[in-house]
């Protein structure tokens, strides 16, 4: 059985994603059930989500997915926008619908040279993305460290945001991973057998290796920056 409250915020989310596919915010949530504060919100979650009628998506900081409607309805004002239904059917991933606003998680692996190499990867942590900024695939972020990228706009201290990847064409800027222990952020150009990565700030000369000794680990995607 479910509370009064919680039936309403279940329809609620329900009739939301039914309207616009986009999950309604926590604070939005809060005046819809006339409550004093988001941490009501937190706990009629948690109990739709522990009772199985809701489900939190991976990565994403506000996407809920309603799994199931209650067989016998309260027949509210609010509920009357919505049919009673036993069972919703199940979602496949690509039918989930990504609010404008949404926000996913991605690794964000250390710091990445955009002058000469550096060790990336350097541990992990999580970074709030805008899903807007990322398109379909993989992704993580490196933290840019130098300014040989800054006439491509791509400044110290700014995120990268990379689509993983072990394949780029001509002209992508993408990560590429030097003997294995160095990666830096530059444009990807082939020279016959070997690989010339070019910087984007002509005080920086390009750097040409062998074929053997570079190995792409994505390309990039889109780019944060924090202003303070």
């Amino acid at each position: 059985m479910l509370t009064a409250k919680q039936q309403e915020l279940l329809l609620f989310i329900h009739h939301r994603l039914e309207e616009g596919g986009v999950s309604p915010s926590f604070e939005e949530m809060k005046e819809a059930l006339d409550l004093r504060s988001k941490s009501g919100i937190h706990r009629l979650i948690n109990a739709l989500e522990e009772r199985g009628f809701i489900r939190r998506l991976a990565n994403r900081a506000r996407a809920l997915e309603v799994l199931k409607l209650p067989e016998a309805m309260n027949r509210t004002s609010r509920s009357a926008l919505v049919p009673s239904v036993p069972q919703l059917a199940p979602k496949t991933p690509s039918q989930i619908p990504v609010a404008a606003n949404d926000v996913i998680e991605i690794p964000l692996h250390g710091r990445i040279a955009a002058g000469v190499p550096i060790e990336a990867m350097e541990g992990q942590t999580m970074l709030s993305v805008p899903a807007a900024l990322l398109g379909s695939g993989d992704h993580y972020a490196l933290e840019v460290s130098g300014d040989s990228m800054m006439e491509a706009g791509i400044l110290d201290g700014d995120f990268a945001l990379i689509q993983r990847t072990d394949v780029a064409r001509e002209g992508q800027i993408v990560v590429a991973l030097i003997d294995e222990a160095e990666a830096t952020l530059k444009y990807f150009r082939r020279e016959g057998a070997q690989v010339r990565l070019d910087p984007a700030n002509s005080a920086y000369q390009p750097q040409v290796y062998d074929s053997a000794q570079v190995r792409i680990q994505g390309k990039l995607a889109g780019l944060l920056r924090r202003y303070n």
